[in-house]
């Protein structure tokens, strides 16, 4: 069988297959019945990964570590593909990316032909946002100061593009579910031109997610379509993607998921495939399939091919209570870091609210270059590696973002850190 980009990126409905990754590694031990401060269980699940021990690693919103079965299969599948080449990818790799692609539509509950690869959330969401075509002169986009960097960029040039203005809001600090529901009801009720907006589900620079499902509700009653950036939250916080009801939306499977470096997913629902348009490189005869609206060139196939094992992870910890692990390293640190006069906790404690990440700010310390000395003393003085975010309309902060083979003595570390740096 042939493998071209169809075979690869099209989410057609395929009859069913084997899937050849049934047998991939998992962890010996119970599945169920381990809470988010069973530390047994979390001590043996942060032993598969091979952590640096130089610092405290509590910078892991970049991309996520392998675990020790993700990167075993990462490196057998590119062995297999290096060897076999063409040789296999022209007769029978695309097989075996539908069977992928058939276990990650099952995972995020749409059908297969709803979702096609990407090689990373950016790559998705520019695909969405570059081929809405539904914009017109006088219209109006809408996005926040939370959302992505280059997603903005992506608003700005759409909007340029079509004659349309840009209405650009802050969400509030401190937010609450219904302060954030307010924000955008307002910037609606306010912009009637608005066409479309941009919701980031958990935001990268602070970690605050958004009640998306009842923005994008409120955004359709008013004829506003809804592009969602899930890079962050997918496999950090419990949820699918008919949770979100959403008809477009972009997300990473080497962040949150662990799979290798190179994957990501654009999901568009069937019947709102018509207000993207086709790829620029796609064939003008083509199929009329999200496939065709999105075209990375060549892939990592062996990233792809290693996605299964990825999920066997993190299926035999369960979403849930992984989140709810997440969850629980963040406001470890966080409980004691409100007690400190001069701290900022940028994501409120509603679990609704938050995931693993949490930024924080000190009182009147507002610049990058602050918050940039900040993460130099917390590394050098304490040896806990963290990020400066900028973005935020109150000001910069510090973003700290932990993992499963983070422990609750090092979010207490981290909180003396703090503590320290602001005496």
């Amino acid at each position: 069988m042939q493998v071209d980009r169809r075979t690869l990126l099209i989410g057609a409905a395929t009859a069913p297959v084997a899937n050849a990754f049934a047998a991939s590694p998992t962890l010996a031990g119970p599945a169920t019945g381990s809470g988010a401060g069973d530390d047994a269980f979390w001590r043996e699940i942060a032993a598969q990964y091979d952590v640096t021990r130089e610092v405290i690693q509590l910078e892991n919103g970049n991309w996520g570590m392998m675990p020790r079965p993700v990167q075993a299969r990462y490196l057998e599948e590119t062995a297999r593909v290096n060897r076999d080449t063409s040789y296999y990818a022209r007769r029978g790799m695309g097989r075996d990316m539908r069977a992928v692609q058939e276990r990650l539509a099952a995972m995020l509950g749409v059908p297969p032909g709803e979702i096609a690869f990407t090689r990373n959330a950016t790559e998705a969401l520019k695909a969405l946002i570059g081929g809405y075509n539904r914009l017109q002169a006088g219209d109006a986009v809408l996005y926040a100061d939370l959302d992505y960097d280059a997603m903005q960029n992506c608003m700005d040039r759409l909007a340029r593009r079509h004659g349309a203005s840009v209405v650009r809001i802050a969400l509030p600090e401190p937010a609450s579910r219904q302060a954030l529901i307010d924000a955008y009801a307002q910037a609606f009720e306010a912009n009637p031109r608005i066409r479309l907006v941009l919701l980031t589900h958990l935001g990268h620079r602070t970690g605050l997610v958004i009640p998306v499902r009842e923005i994008a509700a409120m955004a359709r009653a008013r004829g506003i379509d809804a592009i969602v950036d899930a890079a962050h939250s997918w496999c950090q916080i419990d949820f699918a993607l008919p949770d979100l009801d959403c008809d477009f939306v972009g997300l990473n499977g080497h962040k949150w998921l662990t799979a290798p470096l190179g994957v990501g997913i654009v999901h568009i629902r069937g019947q709102a495939l018509d207000r993207i348009d086709h790829d620029l490189a796609s064939d003008m005869a083509s199929r009329d399939t999200l496939g065709e609206r999105v075209h990375t060139g060549t892939v990592n196939a062996a990233a792809l091919l290693a996605v299964p094992a990825a999920i066997d992870f993190h299926e035999r910890i369960g979403s849930a209570r992984k989140a709810a692990r997440l969850r629980a390293l963040r406001d470890r640190w966080v409980a004691r870091a409100r007690g400190i006069a001069g701290v900022e906790i940028l994501t409120p404690d509603d679990p609704a609210l938050h995931g693993a990440i949490t930024s924080f700010r000190l009182t009147g310390r507002t610049s990058g270059a602050e918050n940039e000395q900040i993460v130099q003393r917390l590394l050098e003085a304490h040896r806990i590696f963290t990020v400066q975010r900028g973005g935020v309309h109150n000001g910069a902060c510090v973003r700290v973002t932990p993992a499963l083979f983070n422990t609750f003595a090092e979010m207490d570390a981290l909180a003396r850190a703090i503590e320290a740096i602001r005496s």
